[in-house]
């Protein structure tokens, strides 16, 4: 077996990588894609063999997908790019033949009104229309996204939000590479779609008071108004389209698009996800 991992470079890749490792897979079977392979040299002097591969030039990923027959597709990080992005991959495994291939959605991606989501439904379209026996791996947030609202909260004593009484069902980015590495590895998950999540779905309130426990100092959640909060974050340098993009976000989390937690993540991955201030405390 033949193991492509995209994205190798990024934080989940690489963690998926290196869990695939733990697990005792011979790196020889293990083939990490990047657009700059210098930036796993680590992963290379284990043994894993590295290849270029960059979501934007087909040739390169139609050369890297020679020979897998097992694929994890980690979705680009270029947003707005993402759907023609991963076609191409897609297309590429379907002409390669791969027998398993496997991809990292968002939450409920064909129904959510999550800012994000579109692009994961596209992407999750052109799975189904190739016939490649696929595994979609539906992760909500990562823990790890609130690393700059740790330290900005540390700074200031106040976590800013528009995002309400929402509640986000995270779990760290560990938790998610162990799915992936058990999808990857073991049978009878072609064709499933599962909802990943944290076990504890939080608020915001309970993200300040978590933080607080992190920092050391009493964090308070200050909720803003959509409008409110894009005018903050203007007045702190961003420019008028990451500003939308923000609270669109967080809009979001307000309606409800991060809640969901029915336990799937746990379950695949044979232990209780990671716990919010465990997570939020690995940052540092």
């Amino acid at each position: 077996m033949t193991i492509l991992i995209t994205g190798a470079t990024g934080h989940l890749g690489r963690l998926v990588v290196e869990n695939l490792l733990t697990r005792g897979v011979d790196p020889l079977q293990i083939v990490a894609g990047a657009r700059d392979t210098t930036k796993i040299a680590d992963l290379v002097e284990r043994g894993v063999r590295s290849v270029h591969l960059d979501y934007s030039d087909s040739a390169s990923i139609a050369a890297a997908l020679r020979g897998a027959d097992t694929v994890l597709l980690v979705s680009s990080s270029e947003v707005g790019k993402r759907t023609e992005q991963h076609r191409a991959v897609v297309d590429a495994a379907k002409a390669a033949g791969v027998s398993k291939f496997v991809y990292t959605s968002a939450p409920r991606a064909t129904t959510s009104n999550l800012v994000l989501a579109p692009e994961h439904k596209a992407t999750e379209e052109a799975v189904a229309a190739s016939g490649l026996p696929a595994v979609i791996l539906r992760n909500n947030w990562y823990t790890e996204n609130y690393a700059a609202a740790v330290d900005q909260a540390a700074k200031t004593g106040v976590l800013v939000a528009s995002a309400g009484d929402g509640r986000v069902a995270s779990a760290s980015r560990r938790d998610y590479a162990d799915a992936a590495a058990t999808a990857l590895l073991s049978d009878g998950h072609i064709g499933a779609v599962y909802e990943l999540g944290g076990d504890v779905a939080w608020n915001y309130a309970e993200l300040a008071a978590a933080i607080s426990d992190v920092v050391g100092r009493k964090v308070e959640y200050r909720a803003l108004s959509t409008d409110e909060h894009a005018a903050e974050l203007r007045a702190s340098g961003l420019d008028d389209r990451t500003a939308t993009f923000l609270t669109e976000l967080d809009a979001g989390i307000r309606d409800g698009a991060l809640a969901h937690t029915d336990g799937t993540l746990a379950r695949l991955i044979g232990r209780p996800t990671t716990p919010l201030v465990d997570g939020l405390r690995s940052l540092s």
